[in-house]
């Protein structure tokens, strides 16, 4: 077999992890991977939906797949990941070219579907799925030869107001500690020696462990960090990313104390006006996150932090804005990623009006923009 597949993934490391399960199973059958679309003979977009902007571009690129598709007809194109789960049947319907959508839950199972594409010829929507099957993790092909991500948990169920994760990705569910365990072993036997936890809600992880025999110990996400960062081989061990409402100030103690643990931290604020806060559904306040950073800059010292936020989001005053902008200043972040709001289907946030124009969200957005690149600018330098 000569055929070749070619993955173009967009969003977040959990996508760029699921890419690389995906890979694994064409790997395993045969398929050699380009970086060349042109000598494709299966091409995947993975794809993210917590912004418009971000199904935007992959509406770009399937645009482009219909003249590639009439050069060369035996051409599968798939979306897969969270779009395909957000849109279903309109991706195929506004694209027919398209072959395949499938959701994030259900993508064990991709490489049967182009099988299944390529004797049939037709057409295949999955996206029904509730949760991933287990067999999805068993294949450990990764891009980085010393580095990998070992997802602990999926989905999401914190139901913030603006995000689509729960709807797209399903609740959360914590994989299990053994498993875990496991996958992160033979890593290490791989030669793989800096590894990444990865979690919609990292520290929400909770889950069983098999102590001795039949024995099972219930453990959180402190607890695994400390089982995983016992484990011989491992350089560095990092996270992402947290919230801060499921803080365990015994994160911060284990930091310290574990040398192969990554002194970094992403907390997404996401805005510094309570008022906000509460209409995001985040389950803290400004005053709680000043105590989170202060304990993590006491405990551990010289702790790179960075953050999310989001400008423009509904009814956002004024007022709100330089709120943000006040924490911005004062906690000063090593980086800071910053997004204007838009709306998404499925959200609360969806039956707010939209109130702030898109050349409101752009001032903000440039604003806290550029004070950040200073701010980081300066920290570099120190």
């Amino acid at each position: 077999m000569n055929m070749k597949i070619f993955v173009r993934t967009f969003g977040c490391q959990m996508n760029v992890r699921d890419s690389e399960l995906v890979i694994a199973q064409f790997l395993n059958n045969g398929y050699k991977l380009t970086d060349t679309i042109q000598d494709a003979d299966v091409i995947l977009f993975n794809t993210c939906s917590v912004r418009q902007h971000a199904e935007d571009k992959v509406w770009s690129e399937l645009g482009r797949m219909r003249q590639l598709k009439k050069n060369k007809s035996d051409l599968i194109v798939g979306v897969i990941g969270c779009m395909a789960k957000n849109l279903e049947n309109k991706i195929i319907e506004r694209m027919p070219h398209v072959d395949l959508a499938v959701s994030s839950n259900d993508l064990a199972n991709t490489y049967d579907y182009v099988e299944d594409i390529l004797n049939k010829r037709q057409h295949i929507v999955a996206v029904d799925s509730k949760q991933r099957d287990k067999s999805f993790y068993k294949n450990l092909y990764h891009w980085d030869k010393k580095h990998c991500y070992v997802n602990i948990s999926e989905g999401c169920s914190n139901f913030c107001s603006y995000c689509i994760v729960p709807y797209v990705r399903g609740m959360h569910r914590s994989r299990l500690a053994d498993d875990i365990l496991k996958e992160v072993k033979q890593l290490i036997k791989d030669k793989v020696n800096s590894i990444t936890l990865l979690g919609q809600n990292v520290n929400d992880y909770y889950s069983k462990f098999k102590v001795e025999g039949l024995k099972v110990k219930k453990i959180n996400f402190v607890d695994l960090l400390e089982l995983i960062s016992g484990i011989k081989g491992i350089k560095e061990l990092s996270f992402v990313t947290s919230h801060p409402k499921d803080i365990d100030s015994r994160l911060f103690d284990l930091m310290v104390q574990k040398k192969n643990i990554k002194k970094y931290l992403h907390l997404p604020v996401q805005s510094g006006s309570n008022r906000i806060l509460k209409l995001m559904n985040r389950g803290y306040t400004r005053k709680r996150y000043f105590e989170i950073i202060e304990q993590y800059r006491k405990k551990v010292p010289n702790g790179i932090l960075a953050t999310d936020i989001i400008v423009g989001f509904p009814t956002e005053t004024e007022k709100d804005f330089n709120e943000t902008l006040g924490l911005l200043k004062e906690i000063e972040f090593n980086f800071s990623y910053i997004f204007k709001y838009s709306p998404r289907p499925h959200t609360k946030a969806k039956d707010l009006v939209d109130d702030v124009s898109k050349e409101e969200k752009k001032r903000r957005h440039g604003i806290l923009l550029s004070l950040q690149k200073d701010i980081s600018r300066r920290k570099r330098k120190t």
